[in-house]
């Protein structure tokens, strides 16, 4: 078993482990149990009672943090050539398309999102192998796929984020820093939260929302009462 640390021990003190507390409740208590030097991200991890290998029950979405996520997200936008000003007017890092293309066939990731044009995919499928296993495969589904890039890449940097059930039936997702008033903590927990809800499978039966958790970079997680969500 690994050996419990000074600072964690502490901040297992600051809080009943075994006990459920409201959404507004647990965004102040996360501030408080946690000790790393830098601005730790705030995590929600939700589990459902889903059976995420069947595709009726598969749960995933977008959505807007109202208080965004605080992290500066890099954001690369592959394109045409008639839309290079408009990507880089509305904020993205990089824009271009095959010099982009190859240094992502070399190795580059260093980025968060990837978006592009439907008429530019077919270049892009055969990074795949690259992009797929790392989260940065663009995807109509999730926006990431437009004609509208200068769009896109606002949205993406004012907050805009995309979740899906993993194949434990748990959504995973960083929803602001410990940085952030306890009451954007909870905004951003709450819309994210709400908006799972609103996307139950008419296929799942029984509990959906099974547990919620909220947690930061290296601290204990925080047991939220789901029926405290409204």
């Amino acid at each position: 078993m690994a050996k419990l640390t000074k600072k964690y021990k502490q901040a297992v003190e600051k809080y009943d482990a075994n006990k459920y507390y409201t959404l507004n409740e647990a965004a102040q208590i996360v501030k408080t149990i946690t000790y790393t030097k830098f601005d730790a991200s705030v995590d929600l991890d939700i589990r459902l009672g889903v059976d995420p290998r069947k595709a009726n029950q598969m749960v995933r979405g977008i959505v807007t943090l109202p208080h965004g996520t605080g992290k500066n997200v890099r954001v690369l936008v592959l394109c045409s050539p008639d839309k290079e000003d408009e990507a880089k007017a509305s904020g993205a890092d990089y824009v271009g398309l095959d010099d982009y293309i190859q240094k992502i066939k070399e190795g580059w990731t260093d980025i968060d999102v990837i978006i592009t044009m439907p008429q530019i995919m077919p270049k892009i499928g055969a990074l795949g192998k690259i992009l797929g296993p790392r989260g940065l495969m663009p995807n109509p589904k999730t926006g990431t796929v437009t004609v509208d890039v200068g769009r896109a890449v606002k949205e993406v940097k004012a907050g805009k984020v995309d979740f899906k059930v993993d194949k434990t039936g748990i959504i995973h997702l960083s929803i602001g820093k410990v940085s952030f008033d306890s009451e954007k903590i909870a905004d951003n927990a709450k819309e994210i939260i709400q908006n799972i809800i609103k996307l139950k499978p008419a296929s799942a039966k029984g509990t959906y929302v099974k547990s919620i958790f909220l947690s930061s970079t290296m601290s204990p997680g925080i047991h939220i009462e789901t029926k405290s969500i409204s």
